[in-house]
């Protein structure tokens, strides 16, 4: 099939897109958290032998579909089987969904980033940061205004295409990602008293680890965290060419996202540790603790516009590959131009952002299922639809395609060896679906843990 939708300039760059898509906002606030209530450096051993047995196998069957089709999820789907579009449609209105409220956070973020290049965010008492935070994100103009910037930089990195706008994107903000935590890193674990944190992170509790509970949360960290279930890596394999080698391929991915969940466990729990705050996972932990933090650090505002600007690119670089998602459906499925897509798309999606922007204020006695219209969409998105787009990837791939024919793609049809292909296949299609069922009926506490 000749591709004409475009295609990865290098290696290189899919590999970077791809972990950019990986590497978000969940990495930066909530793997820290999770591992140092969970038992530290055993969860740690948990969560990466996961990574690379479910995760590996999940994110390199997305991507065989997307490279086997060259057509975007929902296309990818009903071309190797005509009756499966739907399960391709779930993971595209996930990734819409996801964006909207997505977007809002971000606008956040680049608040943030200008009041600290500014140095207003200094000028705030450290015991009132919890009031500015929550000040900020219950008035009604300023956090739609970030929210749209934050929308305009996604929608001008899409516009640039795959290799000209996304892949070049990518080669700039994650090697700066990488560098900035590294910088951070070396500030943070340096500061008095930081070996607590590094403790909290890193120091094994095995009795704690090896529980039900623990394990499922590893599992629902891994999964949610590689961008699976939500079409991205269907996407962004449908523009490899046909000899990229995609274990190789998906390794690196899980590398890169990995060594950014433990930097950013060593960037921010030393710190949070050395100045007496607690760990609290969520916004709060970027919004409120950080910026007393760095409010109390010699040099801190250049520690923390280094700070909000590394979340900024982790923010961007998932948010481009969630739009792209939707915008390769359009151009797909129905021939549109690329440009115009994109920008209509933009526009649908903050407004559908605007009701989980106000849900912290205006509109925060709206609720649906008791839940305001922020964190329904993050519910419904997260505990809903990528679980089920998950279990259904495992079907289709395991007993739908069948895993022989995903392996005769995967090995480039018989140009490359795949030497882990049987226990692949048995991972895709018993293990994955249990684990998934199980993220799932916790999530909504059919089982307890």
């Amino acid at each position: 099939m000749t591709n004409t939708r475009g295609q990865w300039g290098s290696r290189l760059g899919f590999i970077l897109a791809a972990a950019g898509s990986a590497v978000g906002l969940g990495n930066l606030w909530k793997f820290p958290y999770k591992a140092g209530i969970n038992g530290g450096g055993a969860f740690v051993i948990i969560y990466i032998a996961v990574l690379f047995l479910v995760g590996f196998s999940l994110m390199i069957a997305e991507i065989a579909i997307g490279r086997k089709t060259q057509l975007n999820a929902l296309g990818a789907y009903r071309a190797i089987n005509k009756n499966w579009g739907f399960a391709g449609a779930i993971g595209i209105l996930a990734g819409f969904i996801i964006l909207s409220f997505y977007a809002v956070i971000g606008g956040w973020v680049i608040k943030y980033l200008f009041d600290s290049v500014s140095g207003s965010l200094f000028k705030i008492n450290a015991v009132d940061y919890g009031g500015h935070f929550g000040s900020f994100i219950s008035s009604a103009g300023s956090p739609l205004f970030y929210q749209a910037l934050f929308m305009v930089l996604t929608l001008v990195i899409v516009l640039g295409g795959v290799s000209s706008g996304i892949e070049k994107a990518s080669k700039i903000m994650m090697p700066a990602l990488f560098f900035m935590m590294i910088v951070l890193m070396i500030r943070s674990v340096t500061l008095p008293g930081a070996i607590e944190g590094v403790k909290f992170l890193f120091k094994p509790d095995f009795g704690k680890a090896f529980t039900p509970k623990v394990i499922v949360d590893a599992m629902g960290q891994v999964f949610f965290s590689l961008s699976l279930g939500m079409g991205c890596m269907i996407t962004y394999g449908s523009y490899l060419p046909r000899n990229t080698n995609i274990p190789f391929s998906g390794t690196m991915i899980l590398i890169l996202d990995s060594f950014v969940a433990l930097l950013a466990g060593l960037v921010i729990l030393p710190a949070v540790f050395s100045f007496g705050f607690e760990p609290g996972a969520g916004p709060g932990l970027m919004f409120i603790t950080i910026p007393a933090i760095f409010s109390k650090m010699a040099f801190g505002n250049i520690f923390a516009i280094i700070f909000f600007l590394l979340v900024l690119f982790a923010a961007l670089t998932s948010s481009i590959s969630l739009l792209e998602v939707c915008v390769s459906y359009v151009v797909d499925e129905f021939k549109k131009n690329r440009i115009i897509s994109s920008v209509i798309l933009s526009i649908i999606i903050f407004l559908l952002g605007i009701p989980s922007s106000l849900a912290n204020g205006a509109w925060s006695d709206f609720k649906i299922l008791g839940y305001n219209f922020f964190d329904f969409m993050d519910m419904f998105a997260s505990n809903i639809l990528l679980p089920l787009g998950g279990l259904l990837l495992c079907i289709f791939v395991g007993w739908v395609w069948k895993t022989k024919n995903a392996v005769h793609e995967i090995q480039n049809e018989g140009s490359l060896k795949f030497s882990i292909a049987p226990l692949w296949s048995f991972i895709i299609k018993f293990i994955s679906p249990i684990i998934i069922i199980v993220i799932f009926l916790t999530n909504f506490g059919i089982i307890k843990l």
